[in-house]
């Protein structure tokens, strides 16, 4: 059974089969597949810090540091060393076990990577994991960042093939796939995701999942974002996806991709803490700590706090792998089968 849910041969018609569900019988088949692999009481406290801001080429148009962007946001250089450090210490202090860096960058120049690789090292020093999203890399590039260190790169492809072209025209779909073979190729953990909520259709959402599904190894780490609409963005004025349709998402990532990491990312601040819950019963199992994510605003530690006592959630320990695999029990097994049914004659 266990191996079974490993796949990497989704058809569109499965997975959009699977967000048509009814939304009782879709969480119960994420929450039955998500306690096979991890402990279902843990989440992940991970903490980004933006080390480079704005001044990025790039037109994203969910993204308030790009310089196509009409924002008051002031570009700065690269943070120093110790700065860095410094904040990575109260990220720790607070309760962080991975530690996130983030460039506003199309890619790091040569001469960034000695700075950067000595706060990997620093990171890693005090215990915790070490992630970055600095761009598109060289080969040459990640692998002196993965020897440094650096446990995840992040480098999200934010939607369908399809519809990517109506967000970002400076960077091509398939320019973010590179990316991922060449961190994979480092030896480095892969950390890719999307954003729901720019505009897109179900469709595109099912297709996103899927090409993340279909890579040849799933990525390590999946981070579900809800657009957060900034002004002077070109996607400032995008209505919020209903919750509903945001926690069928996180749902499906957790039945297409069992083994990976399925983080609660930005947007947490317009979500109820009702609708959180449901987003971890689903199967997220990572989320942001901190006053920040980048440039925009995120739920505070005590408030975290507060709902991960309401839910009886504690933090995942640094460097801990999924759960072993188990066998699921003869109800487990009867419950999918019933569930999954129509997705199986549908591949037939």
């Amino acid at each position: 059974m266990t191996t079974q849910l490993i796949r990497h041969d989704w058809t569109t018609a499965e997975v959009q089969a699977l967000f048509d569900l009814p939304f009782n019988d879709l969480i119960f088949q994420a929450q039955t597949i998500h306690r096979q692999f991890f402990n279902p009481n843990e989440v992940q406290m991970c903490q980004l810090l933006s080390i480079k801001t704005g001044g990025c080429p790039e037109d994203c148009g969910y993204c308030s540091q790009s310089a196509f962007a009409e924002s008051d946001l002031e570009a700065s250089k690269l943070m120093d060393v110790e700065q860095v450090l410094s904040e990575a210490r109260r990220a720790k202090e607070g309760g962080a076990t991975r530690y996130c860096m983030g460039a506003a960058w199309r890619s790091p120049k040569d001469r960034d990577i000695e700075p950067l690789k000595a706060m990997i090292r620093g990171v890693r020093d005090m215990g915790m994991e070490t992630c970055a999203t600095l761009g598109m890399l060289s080969a040459e590039q990640a692998q002196e960042l993965a020897d440094a260190g650096l446990d995840y790169y992040n480098h999200n492809i934010d939607t369908s093939e399809e519809f990517y072209g109506e967000i970002i025209t400076t960077r091509t779909f398939q320019d973010r796939l590179d990316t991922l073979d060449v961190v994979r190729d480092s030896g480095m953990k892969v950390c890719c995701g999307g954003i729901i909520g720019m505009g897109e259709k179900i469709l595109d959402r099912a297709e996103m999942l899927r090409t993340l599904a279909n890579l040849t190894t799933h990525p390590d780490s999946v981070p579900i974002n809800q657009l957060i609409a900034i002004p002077g963005t070109k996607l400032e004025n995008v209505n919020l996806p209903h919750a509903i349709d945001f926690v069928r998402c996180i749902a499906v990532a957790r039945i297409m991709m069992p083994r990976s990491t399925v983080r609660l990312s930005a947007g947490r601040e317009e979500m109820s803490d009702e609708m959180q819950a449901l987003c971890f019963f689903a199967g997220a199992n990572s989320i942001f700590v901190g006053d920040e994510l980048l440039t925009t605003d995120n739920p505070g530690r005590d408030k975290d706090a507060e709902l991960m006592s309401q839910l009886g959630i504690q933090a995942l320990p640094a460097f801990e792998e999924p759960a072993l695999d188990k066998e699921p029990t003869n109800l487990q097994e009867a419950s999918l089968q019933e569930i999954s049914a129509p997705l199986h004659e549908e591949r037939a």
